[in-house]
């Protein structure tokens, strides 16, 4: 990466998108409704079963200018979503600045191991042990997401609960690969915890993005 590069990138004027696409929401909230969703690359988290590693190194994906990749967004939908990786690696202040002029509403799904920035009307708050949120982001998360691996992350999950506002909408997802053991797991938890609610990932059973 050149000077110049690592300039506009901390400036938050270009960002490494390793791909962005107009898809169906497939979690959490706002399962089933339309959406464009803008992947950052960089994740320095380290979940051993994330299912998006090719994101993790920002330098295979190219920098892209934030008013193109906004424009572009905010002609298929007005709900924008922005993952990863991990997006708040990055200064979103004219991404989202420029969305926001656009008459969008700003999703984001964060592990919350860095500071907030930009303008987010939507925060899904996804920890993770590897990295733990940062303490100001609880109080900010709309809905907090818990991907269950083992049993042991059911009691992480109450943990992280106990960290949000009250206001802040609780599900807890199934990782992928283990579902068929983890979701009666799920179930037999949210019967006796009935704040919380089951999380699918919808968009790999309707096999789109």
């Amino acid at each position: 990466m050149t000077t110049d590069q690592e300039i506009v990138l901390k400036e938050g004027k270009m960002l490494p998108v390793m791909e962005h696409f107009y898809t169906i929401q497939g979690e959490g909230a706002h399962t089933g409704t339309a959406a464009y969703f803008i992947r950052l690359g960089g994740c320095d988290v380290g979940c051993h079963w994330c299912d998006v590693k090719e994101s993790w190194d920002p330098t295979l994906h190219p920098l892209m200018d934030v008013n193109q990749v906004a424009e572009t967004a905010a002609s298929h939908c007005k709900t924008v979503v922005l993952t990863g990786g991990e997006p708040l690696m990055w200064n979103l202040e004219l991404l989202t600045l420029r969305l926001k002029e656009l008459g969008c509403t700003i999703h984001i799904e964060t592990s919350g191991a860095y500071s907030r920035s930009g303008i987010l009307d939507w925060i899904t708050l996804s920890p993770k042990k590897t990295g733990l949120p940062q303490a100001e982001i609880y109080g900010m998360a709309h809905e907090l997401k818990v991907i269950v691996f083992n049993r042991h992350d059911l009691k992480f999950a109450e943990e992280q609960a106990a960290k949000v506002g009250p206001n802040c909408k609780l599900y807890l997802q199934s990782e992928w690969s283990k579902r068929d053991e983890i979701y009666p797991l799920i179930t037999d938890f949210i019967l006796q915890n009935p704040r919380w609610q089951a999380s699918v990932q919808t968009h790999k059973y309707l096999n789109i993005p």
